[in-house]
């Protein structure tokens, strides 16, 4: 049984962060839960702006601030550095893109104690400063482009299959693994499976509450979402019942618009599919874009269906090009 004030080091992986890693940190260190039961890890992959000064600053302050060096660069050996190098009963994982409110690190110990869960978390809450910041945010909040996540927009308490960055106990590691390497995205959904198909349970509760400032441009929003979708195939690869309908629809929706259009050059009735399709896809973001703008602001609308198509299209044509260089390497033979 987990004690009232376990020790938990905040693990911190970042590249190039100058822009938000004072807020990041300040954020930690701001923290309800006491200064000598928590340190914060910056784990860093070869920033070449001033991330690692500001840490140094920080660290200099904060004696609880400690920087560490990841040579391997991306973001899952810097968790799993930073995991091997803490102190902590309890791991915290957090974004340099994010602002956690000043209660997030003692709900997640309170919930990991109270539900006896194996990680606990709450959920994205997307913001922007400039205009095209804001649309992406809302874009990202909504149910239409999330495609249906649970930490997307939960309202009450629930276990799920995963959540937004997460808090575990020290153990959980133990027994499943750290984060899997290979993967450059998606590595916290594969952990959360392995979590799940070892028996551990994943708890989400909005009252966990953190700020996540995403990207600023349409042109990094396609590429963050061409990411994602290009390294889910390698995930289910890997844990094929880790598979879920949301993760299809976008790559099935795509593909049906290649073999149509193609298709379509050819013979009228595939052109008049490719036309149905589309049709549909337009008329569906743009009725979720109208409801959003009516809420959040009329503004926002001419823009909304754009980062939706970015999303989704995005997402749908890397799962695409995922699977076939999985496929491709699922048949090289093996050295």
């Amino acid at each position: 049984m987990m004690n009232d004030r376990p020790f938990v080091s905040v693990v911190i992986p970042v590249r190039n962060e100058e822009e938000f890693i004072a807020r990041c940190l300040q954020a930690v260190v701001d923290q309800d839960y006491p200064h000598d039961s928590m340190e914060i890890l910056v784990v860093d992959g070869g920033s070449e702006d001033r991330s690692r000064e500001i840490v140094t600053e920080f660290s200099s302050k904060y004696p609880m601030v400690r920087l560490l060096d990841n040579p391997l660069l991306s973001a899952p050996a810097g968790l799993n550095l930073g995991i091997r190098e803490a102190r902590g009963d309890v791991i915290v994982r957090v974004d340099g893109h994010c602002l956690l409110e000043p209660d997030y690190v003692s709900l997640c110990v309170r919930c990991l104690r109270e539900t006896g869960a194996d990680n606990v978390g709450g959920l994205i809450r997307a913001v922007g400063r400039s205009y095209v910041e804001q649309v992406i945010a809302l874009a990202i909040n909504s149910f239409f482009g999330s495609g249906g996540s649970k930490f997307h927009y939960a309202s009450e308490e629930q276990y799920a299959d995963t959540v937004y960055l997460g808090a575990f106990p020290r153990h959980v590691f133990d027994r499943v693994g750290l984060f899997n390497e290979r993967l450059m995205r998606n590595q916290d959904y594969e952990l959360n499976y392995r979590i799940r198909a070892a028996g551990g349970k994943i708890f989400l509760s909005p009252a966990i509450r953190s700020s996540y400032y995403g990207r600023s441009t349409l042109g990094e929003l396609w590429q963050q979402y061409f990411q994602y979708g290009f390294w889910k195939p390698e995930v289910l690869h890997m844990h094929p019942r880790s598979v879920r309908p949301r993760h299809l629809v976008a790559p099935l929706f795509v593909f049906g618009l290649l073999v149509t259009g193609l298709l379509g050059l050819v013979h009228r009735g595939f052109l008049n599919l490719f036309l149905l399709v589309i049709s549909g896809y337009l008329l569906a973001s743009l009725l979720s874009s109208l409801l959003i703008a009516r809420r959040e602001g009329w503004r926002y609308f001419p823009l909304l269906p754009v980062a939706f198509g970015v999303m989704h299209f995005g997402w749908g044509l890397g799962f695409l090009l995922g699977l076939v260089r999985t496929g491709i390497s699922a048949l090289r033979p093996a050295r």
